[in-house]
């Protein structure tokens, strides 16, 4: 009985433990995540190609505030989302650009699928056949949206979709863009 009881009391503690390293890998792991995107990091350049194959650049768009979204056409939640960037786009008109960059999809697949939602002249809409934006941005969820100030300085990241009442929430809570 008692080699049966230190054998219980000996495996609570292992998985006790193992417990407490999973949570502290998390938590170092989320630490890192808000770290690099709350200090106010330069947006990453790009220069990428519109549906019309000219070649668009971060430079482009001086002195604007931004919102730089990462889309597919395979991502249930971006169907939605594109929209209501869409409306947020006509709403704010010359206040604000949001950018929707396609992630290693073709032209053909992008553009049906943005001109099916109606959304392929609201929105800047770009390919990036090798997906390096969304590298760039540490990419992990789908869809992922950056909010660059006029200075091209990322003040808020968002992982998974929104609707159109958090676009507008952030926009304004991080690029101060009524």
């Amino acid at each position: 009985m008692p080699k049966k009881l230190l054998l219980i009391i000996t495996l609570g503690i292992i998985i006790l433990g193992l417990f407490s390293l999973l949570k502290n890998l998390s938590l170092s792991n989320k630490q890192n995540i808000t770290k690099s995107f709350s200090e106010a990091e330069t947006a990453p350049n790009f220069s990428l190609p519109d549906y019309q194959g000219k070649i668009v650049n971060l430079s482009d768009f001086s002195k604007q505030p931004l919102v730089i979204n990462s889309w597919a056409g395979w991502c249930p939640y971006c169907k939605k989302e594109l929209v209501d960037f869409a409306k947020v786009q006509e709403e704010l008109k010359n206040k604000i650009i949001i950018i929707a960059i396609d992630r290693a999809e073709s032209l053909a697949v992008a553009k049906k699928y943005s001109d099916e939602l109606g959304v392929s002249n609201s929105l800047v809409f770009l390919l990036d056949p090798a997906d390096s934006f969304y590298e760039a941005i540490g990419g992990f969820s789908m869809p992922e949206t950056i909010f660059v100030d006029k200075d091209k300085i990322v003040r808020d990241h968002k992982r998974g979709p929104m609707d159109k009442t958090e676009i507008k929430n952030r926009i304004k809570t991080a690029l101060s863009v009524e």
